[in-house]
């Protein structure tokens, strides 16, 4: 069998679980209830009979029965946590996706090659200089930007505060660094002057009147396309000379 059809089936088989076939009753229930709720019980079942039938393995009952056990297991985690936020619905996911890792790596005999996987991704140029490119672009530049705008940060931070969602520049940023960047990884120089154009009717058509927010972000945009064009570039070099 394909090794990626398999993981395709085993992601395809989660997602229906989780997201098609639980609607938010179901959801508020296993909350109220946690390990009483039977919802609880059937969700993880059906978690286990939807793999098996996507695999259509019919004599693999091993990797359905884990699925069930360990999908119980990671929802009733979740379900015991205070709150119910975005930090533990991606905790509560990374975990899913792990079991349905280790599960994939059994069914394709596949674990003797991880190490040697993970080897040879440290090894690589071209896979270093992409990974390190945006995690740059992710963190460094971000604290780059930020100091080096702080003093203009004081003048419109009263401003700001009235007129904009919480930290929502710094989410604004990390994503248009990583767009930028990906543009330039795919050669497509085009699309960041779309990107500059749609951020500036967005972000400048709410700053009529507030001149110095308008400039603040302007400068913050422009050294923040800068930097990344700079970085892309360079990896281009690195990977594609």
């Amino acid at each position: 069998m394909d090794n990626i059809l398999i993981i395709l089936q085993l992601l395809l088989a989660h997602v229906l679980t989780d997201f098609v076939f639980q609607n938010t009753k179901m959801v508020k229930h296993k909350r109220n209830y946690k390990g009483k709720s039977w919802y609880l019980y059937a969700h993880s079942l059906l978690a286990g009979v939807l793999t098996y039938i996507i695999l259509q393995d019919w004599n693999q009952f091993l990797i359905p029965i884990v699925i069930v056990i360990t999908h119980f297991f990671i929802d009733l985690w979740k379900l015991h946590q205070k709150k119910d936020n975005l930090k533990y619905f991606i905790i509560d996911q990374i975990l899913h996706l792990m079991i349905l890792v280790i599960a994939w790596l059994y069914l394709i005999n596949g674990f003797s090659e991880v190490l040697p996987a993970i080897a040879t991704f440290f090894t690589s140029t071209q896979a270093l200089a992409i990974f390190t490119g945006y995690l740059i672009v992710i963190f460094p530049v971000g604290f780059i930007i930020g100091k080096a705008t702080e003093r203009w940060q004081k003048e419109i931070s009263n401003e700001e505060a009235q007129s904009s969602l919480n930290k929502a520049g710094r989410y604004i940023g990390i994503f248009e660094r990583i767009l930028v960047l990906t543009f330039i990884l795919i050669n497509n120089f085009a699309a960041i002057g779309f990107l500059i154009g749609a951020k500036s009717i967005l972000r400048f058509s709410d700053t009529k009147g507030a001149r110095k927010q308008t400039e603040y972000v302007l400068i913050g945009t422009l050294m923040s396309f800068a930097i990344c064009i700079i970085i892309g570039l360079a990896i281009r070099y690195l990977v594609f000379k």
